[in-house]
């Protein structure tokens, strides 16, 4: 069997996911309280964690408007996270259509199809619980989200399923283990962070593997690729529409968050994992890093 430079072959990689599948799943239409109100006084998210948190613009906000912020921006990551995993579905499918359908591997990779079906639901019906808009993607990003799901293979495919993956299991972690945020975040983020633990599994495993095969013009085009992927999937965690719901005019609340010395060391913290074992794998290096710099993911 085929080795990884994690030592680990690719076939008992896949086996030992599939099992933790079968022992750890959810059905979030089932398993999550939608009819459940809202606790109007808890945040949606640790305020600390807000775009705005820090700045003038919050400090002029009262308590409720703050706490409707949250609300909102739990919607717009909720709306990127969707707009990432329709992305990633196609991607691995593309994947599987080229692979040995008894293969574990494979098999793997159908499972984690299912799995961000039920997530993508899952999302759909916490934008609908909160009563909040779908903060799609602008033209420019849906673009080239369109053409990404269409052609990225390789280490650029796995890194970018990675930078989306890991970037939101940093919050949800942190959501989840906070009793005073809204129960209803906290039961989506927990159900997210078991089931995606399992799909950086076999990103990292995957993506190991394709660097070790990958020749230097390969690389190349990858690191450009995964710094566009890094910059287009930072910039839509917070739409800009998102501060309109507490009055604040959109291009005022995004230019407060991007000066915000507060946002910019969360938006570091949620990439530091994926930022320093990118960067280990050769993958943040040329022009690609200045993206990953422009994004306000890394210094220097």
């Amino acid at each position: 069997m085929e080795g990884t430079s994690t030592g680990f072959p690719r076939e008992a990689v896949a086996t030992r996911l599939l099992a933790a599948s079968v022992r750890t799943s959810y059905d979030p239409t089932v398993d999550i309280d939608w009819t459940a109100p809202p606790r109007p006084d808890a945040y949606w998210l640790p305020p600390q964690r807000s775009s705005l948190y820090g700045t003038a613009l919050w400090e002029g906000l009262s308590e409720a408007q703050r706490i409707e912020l949250t609300k909102h921006e739990v919607a717009s990551a909720a709306s990127a996270g969707l707009w990432f995993e329709t992305i990633l579905m196609q991607m691995l499918i593309r994947h599987y259509y080229d692979a040995d359908p008894t293969s574990r591997h494979a098999q793997y990779a159908l499972t984690e199809v299912a799995d961000e079906c039920r997530h993508s639901i899952m999302f759909g019906r916490l934008i609908e619980a909160t009563g909040c808009p779908v903060y799609r993607a602008d033209r420019v990003d849906h673009a080239l989200g369109r053409w990404l799901k269409a052609t990225a293979t390789g280490p650029q495919m796995y890194a970018a399923i990675l930078i989306a993956e890991e970037i939101l299991d940093a919050f949800q972690r942190e959501i989840m283990a906070d009793e005073s945020l809204q129960p209803l975040i906290r039961m989506v983020s927990r159900i997210h962070v078991v089931e995606e633990a399992r799909h950086v599994r076999f990103a990292r495993d995957e993506l190991a593997r394709q660097v070790e095969s990958a020749g230097p013009v390969t690389l190349g085009y990858a690191r450009l690729v995964i710094g566009r992927a890094a910059y287009s999937i930072t910039r839509r965690l917070v739409h800009p529409q998102a501060y309109a719901a507490v009055g604040i005019a959109p291009e005022v609340g995004r230019a407060a968050a991007r000066a915000n010395p507060h946002w910019q060391a969360t938006l570091r913290w949620s990439a530091q994992r994926i930022a320093d074992h990118l960067t280990e794998l050769g993958l943040v290096a040329g022009p690609g890093r200045l993206l990953w710099r422009r994004a306000g993911l890394i210094e220097g």
